[in-house]
C-alpha cells in the first residue's frame, strides 16, 4: 500500500469513520548546495518519489488528535491554549498549528492520521514533509490562504523557533515549489527561485541509504552555523556573498582554522552551484560530475560533516565511473 493508501486506512481504524481531506508532501535531495542555504548561497534540490500524508476530519471538538503510523500512538491536544515545545516529533505537528492559530478566524479541531515513505533521520527531509503536509491541511480546514513561499517561510520558521533547529529555507522550499523532472535552483538571499528542467537524457538521481542515522538537533548542525557566522562577523562583511577566497586569504590572520575552512566551503560551494544549474541547462555532465566530486571532498575536509560509510560510498562510485553509468557523487 502507498502512503496515501495506509494514511486513509489507518484513519478509518482509529477513527471509525473516512477521511475529508488528505494532504502531502514529498521529501527532498539535494544536488549541490550543501550548508549554504542559511549563508545566503544558491541550492539545486529535487523532490523526491516518496512522500508523507496526513488524513484528516473535523474533530466536532476543540482538541486535536494526531495518529502517527509510525510511532503507533494517538495523541491529543487541546486548541484551548498554546503549547510549548517539548522535545518530541509532535513539535513539528503543533508548531505549525500555533502558527497558523493567528491566521484563521475559525480554528477547529481536527483528527490526523499521519504515514510517510520518508525515510526519518535519513537526510530526506521529513520533518519538513510533514511540516508543509501540516499547512497544507490547515489552509484547506482552517480557510487559511498562503502562497507556496509564505508557507514554506512558515514552516522554516516553525522549525526554527518552535522546535528550535535553526535550519535554512532550502527544504521547505522544495518540498512546498518542487516539480516532476525538475531541479529547483534557490538564491537563499532573496528566496528567487527558478525550476530547471532536465532532459530525458539527464542521468538518473541514486539516493544511497548509508545507514548512518541523522539528526539536525544534535549540535552538529548549529555548531556549524554558529562557525560559519563567526567567521563572516570577523570578516566585517555582511553576506558570504560578497566573501571571496581572496578575501578569506587575507583574513587568515583574524580567523581560526576552523572558520577559514567553514569559510572555505561556502564560498567555493556557492560557486560550485551557481555552475552547476548552469551545467544541468547545458547537458555538460562531465564537469557537472566534477562539481559534485568536489563538493564531497570539501564537505568532508573543509566542513566535516562526512562519515567513513559516506567517504567510501562516494569513493567506490568515483572508481567505478562512466563505464559502469556513474557520473558523479
Amino acid at each position: 500500500m502507498t502512503s496515501f493508501e495506509r494514511s486513509v486506512s489507518s484513519f478509518k481504524a482509529q477513527f471509525g469513520k473516512a477521511p475529508e481531506w488528505v494532504s502531502h508532501a514529498p521529501g527532498r535531495v539535494n544536488l549541490i548546495g550543501e550548508h549554504v542555504d542559511y549563508n545566503d548561497g544558491f541550492v539545486l534540490p529535487a523532490a523526491i518519489d516518496r512522500r508523507l500524508c496526513i488524513a484528516s476530519a473535523p474533530a466536532y471538538s476543540n482538541e486535536i488528535q494526531i495518529y502517527s503510523e509510525q510511532e503507533d500512538e494517538l495523541l491529543c491536544f487541546s486548541l484551548d491554549h498554546p503549547h510549548a515545545r517539548s522535545g518530541r516529533w509532535t513539535d513539528y505537528v503543533l508548531g505549525v498549528f500555533e502558527a497558523a492559530r493567528g491566521q484563521s478566524k475559525s480554528p477547529v479541531g481536527l483528527l490526523l492520521s499521519i504515514c510517510s515513505d520518508v525515510p526519518s533521520g535519513a537526510g530526506l527531509s521529513s520533518s519538513a514533509a510533514l511540516e508543509m503536509a501540516v499547512a497544507t491541511l490547515i489552509e484547506e480546514a482552517w480557510g487559511v490562504v498562503m502562497n507556496p513561499v509564505q508557507k514554506a517561510l512558515m514552516c522554516q520558521a516553525v522549525e526554527s523557533d518552535f522546535v528550535g533547529m535553526p535550519c535554512g529555507i532550502m527544504d521547505q522550499f522544495i518540498v512546498g515549489l518542487g516539480r516532476k523532472d525538475h531541479l529547483l535552483k534557490i538564491d537563499c538571499q532573496n528566496f528567487s527561485h527558478k525550476l530547471i528542467r532536465v532532459d530525458e537524457e539527464f542521468p538518473q538521481i541514486l539516493i544511497i541509504n548509508s545507514n548512518v542515522k541523522h539528526s539536525l538537533t544534535d549540535g552538529g548542525y548549529a555548531s556549524r552555523r554558529a562557525q560559519c557566522d563567526s567567521a563572516l562577523a570577523k570578516l566585517k562583511a555582511k553576506s558570504w556573498r560578497s566573501v571571496t577566497m581572496q578575501m578569506l586569504d587575507q583574513s587568515k590572520v583574524e580567523l581560526d582554522e576552523i572558520e577559514f575552512r567553514r569559510g572555505k566551503h561556502v564560498v567555493t560551494e556557492i560557486q560550485r552551484t551557481q555552475m552547476a544549474s548552469d551545467c544541468v541547462k547545458n547537458g555538460d555532465i562531465p564537469l557537472l560530475a566534477s562539481l559534485l566530486y568536489d563538493s564531497h571532498a570539501s564537505l568532508r575536509y573543509d566542513f566535516e560533516v562526512s562519515c567513513p560509510e559516506l567517504d567510501w560510498i562516494v569513493d567506490r562510485m568515483k572508481a567505478m565511473g562512466e563505464d559502469h553509468g556513474i557520473y558523479g557523487c
